[in-house]
């Protein structure tokens, strides 16, 4: 179950976003989910509901602070006038509260699809203490000599069909982070960008979907417990 939660912002003021609890009353480690450029919308509230369903602790921060596109033309204005390092720290705030939340067992992961992607691979760049990043078809802002400072551990998933986040790309940065000491998976899949978008039957590919979900929760299983 989706419940909408506010939580404190270091820049002043309140964030919202939408948490789903695991089942049971135990510890479970903690996932920042970060949203595509459509916003807070039911397609990541159900992904919000999945990872829960994993048996985590999820909280999908509202990055657009109420804003929803309707269409790709509208996700794409509001992306283009996103503040990138505000929304860094919108997720560290969500990295915060999911951490000292009464049933968190204090370790925290991030994972992102799409422009949340791409924030994914920034978060994991910028803030102290994420336990691993899950980034979905997005490529940072990160200039190339910066990557190395990426501590967590990454594991990453991209589409063969992809303009947008080209897998030529994401197999750069893995040499990259290799190089640097850093640990970063990368699986590639016969699919295209979005694919693990389940409300979109034009992006969705079922059989991608399924294999990365499984790689991803055994990956955050390892990292947070």
């Amino acid at each position: 179950m989706t419940s909408m939660v506010k939580f404190p912002s270091n820049a002043g003021g309140q964030l919202e976003g939408a948490l789903c609890e695991p089942s049971g009353t135990g510890k479970a480690g903690g996932v920042v989910v970060i949203q595509e450029w459509h916003g807070l919308n039911d397609a990541m509230k159900k992904m919000c509901e999945q990872f829960a369903q994993a048996g985590f602790l999820a909280l999908v921060p509202d990055l657009y602070h109420g804003k929803v596109a309707k269409d790709d033309n509208e996700a794409g204005q509001l992306m283009g006038a996103l503040d990138w390092g505000r929304a860094v720290a919108d997720i560290g705030d969500a990295v915060k509260y999911l951490r000292a939340h009464a049933r968190s067992n204090g370790k925290v992961a991030v994972a992102g699809f799409c422009m949340g992607g791409a924030l994914t691979f920034a978060s994991a760049r910028h803030l102290e203490g994420i336990a691993a990043a899950v980034p979905y078809y997005g490529l940072p802002q990160i200039p190339p000599d910066e990557l190395a400072n990426i501590k967590a551990p990454i594991q990453a998933h991209f589409a063969k069909v992809d303009d947008w986040a080209k897998a030529s790309v994401a197999e750069e940065i893995q040499t990259k982070v290799r190089a640097a000491g850093g640990h970063m998976d990368l699986h590639v899949y016969d699919a295209g960008h979005a694919f693990m978008r389940s409300t979109d039957p034009s992006k969705h590919e079922p059989k991608s979907a399924k294999l990365a979900w499984e790689r991803t929760v055994d990956f955050l299983k390892k990292h947070l417990g």
